[in-house]
């Protein structure tokens, strides 16, 4: 009887934990409302559809990126190139709800229509400095959720959302 209480203590506190470190990520500009949105795409037919899409942004956000530094170190520079790989990337990262990232893109793309060299290299490290962020704060919420469902509870939508 006291391990059963104990566990259903320590789901609460890791489901407390989610909820607030969620709601950190939404104040703190990370994510915007696309993300709930993917959130709600997911069911119990499909229970790993947010780690898959979010796992497939980061594996086209670190090409991309590479595709950008290379591009950016050539000796004559393809802003039209440039551009276009910044564009994906806004769209990926703006499909998952990655707002710090879609907005460093935005920026990003100013400064390739202007072609400016340095302002576009300023821009790409920014966009580096928030993929790694928004990566690492993902991972983190999706280890938090694993350990909620390891331990039998599960997330609802419905209150972390509001």
């Amino acid at each position: 009887m006291v391990q059963a209480i104990k566990r259903i203590m320590e789901l609460n506190q890791l489901q407390r934990s989610f909820l607030e470190y969620t709601a950190a990520l939404f104040r703190e500009g990370f994510l915007d409302s696309q993300f709930s949105q993917l959130y709600q795409l997911q069911d119990e037919s499909n229970p790993e559809f947010v780690v898959e899409v979010v796992s497939l942004f980061f594996e086209d956000s670190e090409r991309l990126i590479n595709d950008l530094s290379r591009a950016l170190d050539q000796t004559i520079v393809d802003f039209r190139k440039i551009d276009a790989h910044v564009h994906q990337l806004k769209g990926s990262s703006s499909s998952i709800g990655a707002q710090r990232v879609k907005n460093s893109c935005v920026s990003f793309r100013n400064f390739c229509e202007a072609q400016n060299i340095e302002e576009c290299s300023k821009c790409l490290q920014q966009v580096k400095q928030e993929y790694l962020l928004i990566k690492n704060k993902l991972e983190a919420l999706f280890q938090l959720e694993k350990q909620i469902v390891a331990a039998g509870g599960a997330i609802n939508m419905v209150e972390w959302m509001l």
